[in-house]
C-alpha cells in the first residue's frame, strides 16, 4: 500500500519526536548521575577518613562567596565553627609604627618622610629595576599556589583607584578599567566589597574608601581594619576610626583583612591559617618598598594559598607591615595593559576600588 505525502510527514515528526525524547532522557539521566557523583564526592571529602582535608576543603569553601554551601549541607554550624576555630589567624591589637619605616628619598633629592638617610633598594643593588621604570616582577611558588609579587620602589606612586559614585544596582570597573582610569601603569585588586552569594555588581565597597586624600566611603567615627598609605609614604596596618586615619594623614587606603605582619611581628595563626583560596596582599620594607602579592587560585596548577602562605611570603620579601586584601575571583594584577595573574574563569570582575601605581 502506497504511502501518502501526509503520511510520511507523519512518520518523519514521530521519528523526530522520538530521537529528541530519547536526546532529553538520555540528557536527564546524565544530569541525574553527574548530580549523583558530585554529591557522594563531597559527602567523602566532608565525611570522609582524612580530617586534615575535610578541615582544608572546609575553611577554604566557607571564605567563598558561594562555596560555603559545599561544607554546610554536610556539616552542622558547630562542626564548621570547630573547624575554622582551628585554621584562623590572630588579630593584632597594635597599628603600625611608622617612625619604623624609613621611605626612599625622592628624585628631586626632597625626602619623603622624616628620615633623609634612607637609601632604595634601588641604589643598593643596581641589578634591581633593569628596565628603569621602578617596578620589578617577581614569580612566587609553593606546594600548593604560584603567583606574582609586584616590588615598587617609590611607595609615592602607590594610590587608590575608585569610582566616581557607588552604588548597590550600579556595576563596578575591572581592575583593567581602574587602572586605565587613572591613567597608571599596573594595579591589584583592593578592599572589600558587597558580594552576597557572589552576585555583588563591585559597584558598592564596605569598610572605608580613602582616595587621593579623600575619605570617600566610610564613617569617621567608626572602627576599621584600615590598610593604605599616609601623606608620607608608609605603609598604615591595623584597626582604628576612619577619623584618626584621617588625623594620621592617611591619603590612600581600603578595608579588608587581617593584618600579616605589624611592626615587623608576624601574625600567629593556628592550622594553615585559613582554607586553600586566591589571595591578594600588601607590604612594606622597612624603606619603603611597596609589595603587591597576587597568588592564582581554583585551579589545577594553583589551588591557592593560606594566609600562613601569604605572611611566609611577605616575611622571605622583607614586610615590616603587610595585609591581605580581597581575595577569591576578585585577586588580579595587571601591568602594562596585561592581566598577568588572574584567578577568576568566568570574565574579570568588576570592584569599587584598586590598589594602582602611577606612571613614573
Amino acid at each position: 500500500m502506497k504511502k501518502t505525502k501526509g503520511t510520511r510527514k507523519n512518520s518523519i515528526i514521530s521519528l523526530i519526536g522520538r530521537i529528541v525524547g530519547r536526546f532529553f532522557i538520555w540528557f536527564g539521566v546524565t544530569f541525574v548521575i553527574l548530580l549523583v557523583a558530585v554529591f557522594i564526592f563531597f559527602y567523602f571529602v566532608n565525611k570522609g577518613p582524612s580530617p586534615r582535608i575535610r578541615d582544608m576543603f572546609v575553611a577554604s569553601a566557607k571564605e567563598s562567596s558561594v562555596g560555603g554551601v559545599l561544607a554546610d549541607i554536610y556539616l552542622s554550624e558547630e562542626e564548621i565553627n570547630i573547624i575554622m576555630s582551628k585554621n584562623n589567624t590572630a588579630e593584632f591589637e597594635e597599628i603600625t609604627d611608622m617612625t619604623l619605616i624609613k621611605t626612599r628619598t625622592d628624585t628631586d633629592g626632597t625626602s619623603s618622610n622624616s628620615s633623609d638617610t634612607a637609601v632604595s633598594s634601588v641604589d643598593a643593588d643596581p641589578t634591581l629595576d633593569p628596565d628603569g621604570d621602578g617596578i620589578d616582577i617577581f614569580d612566587v611558588h609553593g606546594d600548593t599556589y604560584k603567583g606574582k609579587m609586584m616590588v615598587v620602589y617609590d611607595p609615592s606612586r602607590v594610590k587608590v583607584a575608585t569610582l566616581e559614585y557607588y552604588d548597590y544596582n550600579a556595576p563596578g570597573l575591572t581592575l583593567a578599567k581602574l587602572v586605565e582610569k587613572y591613567d597608571c601603569v599596573a594595579g591589584v585588586n583592593g578592599g572589600k566589597y558587597d558580594d552576597e552569594i557572589g552576585m555583588g555588581t563591585g559597584g558598592m565597597p564596605e569598610g572605608v574608601v580613602f582616595s587621593e586624600g579623600v575619605l570617600r566611603f566610610g564613617n569617621p567615627g567608626t572602627a576599621y581594619e584600615i590598610y593604605g598609605f599616609t601623606n608620607d609614604d608608609v605603609l598604615v596596618v591595623g584597626r582604628m576610626t576612619a577619623g584618626y586615619a584621617q588625623s594620621i594623614g592617611v591619603r590612600d587606603a581600603v578595608s579588608f583583612g587581617p593584618a600579616l605582619i605589624v611592626n615587623g611581628k608576624s601574625a600567629k595563626y593556628s592550622g594553615s591559617g585559613s582554607g586553600l583560596n586566591p589571595r591578594t596582599a600588601i607590604g612594606q620594607r622597612e624603606n619603603g618598598d611597596v609589595l603587591l602579592l597576587v597568588i592564582e587560585g581554583r585551579q589545577p596548577s594553583s589551588l591557592g594559598a593560606s594566609m600562613g602562605d601569604l605572611i611566609e611570603i611577605m616575611e622571605e620579601y622583607g614586610a615590616v607591615n603587610a595585609a591581605n586584601l580581597d581575595g577569591g575571583m576578585s585577586s588580579s594584577m595587571v601591568y602594562n595593559g596585561e592581566e598577568v595573574v588572574s584567578s577568576c574563569t568566568l570574565g574579570n570582575r568588576a570592584m569599587p576600588s584598586a590598589f594602582v601605581v602611577e606612571k613614573r
